[in-house]
């Protein structure tokens, strides 16, 4: 076939259709700047629920809130200088994750109530076919794109736990990933299985309104915000933003971009804390072991004391702030029950077996609640089938989970995955390493629109050296620590397969131009990969357009590579 010139200048943009899984914080960012900042493409976010917010949604438990400064658990481009509280609860962020679709006109992108239970990759089209269901009445439709992006969550997909007649109990069975809001706890006896951060919150919350409650703790964890948090109240703790404060906030924008940046600041440089035998960690399990002993009652050789105050580095596990929650413990309605496992549960309470005598004796309780948390393997609900056929929840499923940069695996073209293996996810607020995701998926898509491409995939050597080095590098931290971590799906020992090998600031400067040499790249067609070069004219040189911008800032391109 005879090659011939492509009639438009260069720079032109291929329509393209992208696909989003998710209205949580991570796929709102996707329409919001696809919206802003890019041309004909066209974009369509199935969500399975009927609003927006994702986990902000599901996670409705009592005490439900983020560990995040509020201030600094937001986007970039919607600053909102009236949150109530420094650490927000669920149901403020989530108003504000609904007025900011509201705001920015993000909803009408948004199917609600339609769940993706299919998805796979075309070769010869360059497209992802999509089989879409809808939740009310169950029937599907069938819906493509050429991209698909994934951003349905790493904390969503909640699982019961395994344990023997769970299912037989004749009371109220919750789950803090799928609240029940009818249940009226007050005045009951609750038994609380689990007791990372929603277990945590659960307890504090609901301590003062049930008759009694019985908690099950199984191993210690750091219980402490006070560490270098100069910026909550004394302790660490939460407190109420005044009148006073808002209102400055909101009318002075410079106050309040540099309370932020403050609060960043400190978030951000905590890195060498959480390194192994480095001084700031030792200062950290010094403050911390002191925090918690103080809050317990003062008597090391205390039974909660020796149970719950780890030895091992602080971040090993995710620390909570835990506002209230040890205070909780020592309340006269509340039973900790430690070192003994639970081998059964009948219809009206709990059978453990206690680990030194091995007796066993029933717990009779009223209501059940699990926080038990989700499944952290990082394999998806659905068929994700890309090239080859490769089926990701099989490769998934006996094997580790590896991705590149944690967001797109091997064998899956023009696949994107929010916070997949490997992702910062530990390392402060969630909403900037969102914005630095899709800022970078965002490039890839644009460079496949103007350049003639069809699809990308990273190469699989790309990936594997990426592990090797997260693998040497991730043992000098705390994170390594021999705890049982959701950083380490749910082991105490093994691989850190769920956090980013450097700090909060490596994640960023690793984000900020990709490597476009780490990914194969499929043209449009075999004719000529100069193709998109066009007619020899540029969309810079378009009608009414500056063709002298180089002289305004000469120096701008310098900007990434001199520090």
């Amino acid at each position: 076939m005879v090659y011939t010139i492509l009639e438009q200048p260069m720079g032109t943009a291929r329509p393209l259709r992208v696909v989003v899984v998710g209205a949580g914080a991570s796929g709102l960012n996707v329409v919001r700047n696809i919206k802003e900042h890019m041309k004909d493409i066209e974009v369509v976010v199935y969500e399975k629920n009927g609003g927006v917010a994702g986990t902000w949604l599901e996670n409705r438990y009592p005490g439900c809130a983020c560990d995040i400064p509020s201030h600094n658990y937001q986007y970039s481009w919607a600053p909102n200088p009236g949150w109530s509280e420094y650490y927000a609860s669920q149901k403020e962020i989530r108003a504000y994750l609904e007025k900011t679709a509201e705001e920015h006109g993000l909803l009408p992108y948004v199917q609600f109530g339609q769940k993706a239970t299919e998805a796979k990759w075309n070769e010869e089209e360059g497209k992802w076919h999509f089989v879409i269901e809808d939740v009310a009445t169950g029937k599907t439709i069938n819906d493509s794109g050429h991209f698909f992006i994934n951003a349905s969550g790493y904390l969503n997909n909640w699982k019961w736990p395994t344990i023997d007649g769970l299912h037989d109990f004749a009371g109220p069975l919750l789950h803090s990933g799928a609240w029940d809001d009818s249940v009226d706890l007050t005045g009951k006896h609750v038994a609380v299985i689990g007791y990372g951060s929603s277990g945590i919150q659960l307890v504090t919350a609901i301590q003062p309104i049930v008759k009694e409650l019985t908690t099950f703790v199984r191993g210690p964890t750091w219980i402490t915000a006070g560490f270098g948090s100069k910026y909550a109240a004394p302790g660490g703790f939460n407190f109420n933003f005044s009148e006073e404060q808002k209102k400055e906030f909101a009318e002075n924008p410079a106050a309040y971009l540099a309370y932020r940046k403050g609060v960043e600041h400190e978030l951000s440089s905590r890195f060498k804390m959480l390194h192994k035998d480095t001084p700031e960690q030792q200062a950290a399990v010094d403050f911390s072991r002191n925090d918690m002993l103080r809050r317990l009652g003062g008597d090391p050789e205390s039974h909660l004391a020796k149970t719950l105050i780890p030895s091992f580095p602080v971040g090993c596990r995710r620390p909570s702030p835990g506002n209230g929650y040890l205070e909780a413990l020592l309340a006269p309605n509340v039973n900790v029950v430690t070192g003994s496992e639970i081998t059964r549960i009948e219809k009206d309470g709990l059978v453990i077996k206690d680990g030194e005598t091995g007796t066993e004796r029933k717990i009779a309780v009223d209501v059940i609640v699990c926080a038990t948390g989700f499944d952290l393997s990082f394999r998806p609900r659905f068929p994700i089938v890309g090239r080859n056929g490769v089926d990701l929840r099989e490769a998934w499923n006996d094997q580790r989970a590896t991705a590149y940069l944690s967001m797109t695996p091997s064998d899956m073209p023009n696949y994107f995955v929010f916070l997949g293996p490997q992702a910062p996810v530990g390392h402060g607020s969630a909403m900037p390493i969102i914005e630095h995701l899709t800022k970078y998926i965002l490039k890839m898509v644009y460079k496949m629109q103007i350049e003639g491409y069809k699809a990308v995939v990273p190469k699989p050597t790309a990936i594997s050296e990426f592990v090797e080095h997260a693998d040497t590098f991730l043992p000098r931290t705390a994170w390594a620590g021999e705890c049982r971590s959701w950083f380490k799906n749910g082991r105490a020992t093994g691989p850190v397969t769920g956090l980013h090998p450097g700090s909060r600031l490596h994640w960023f400067h690793l984000l900020r131009e990709p490597r476009y040499e780490d990914w194969e790249w499929t043209n449009v067609n075999d004719k000529n990969r100069w193709e998109y070069l066009g007619n020899g004219f540029s969309t810079m040189e378009g009608e009414g357009r500056d063709l002298t911008w180089y002289f305004d800032a000469p120096e701008k391109e310098y900007e990434l590579i001199v520090y």
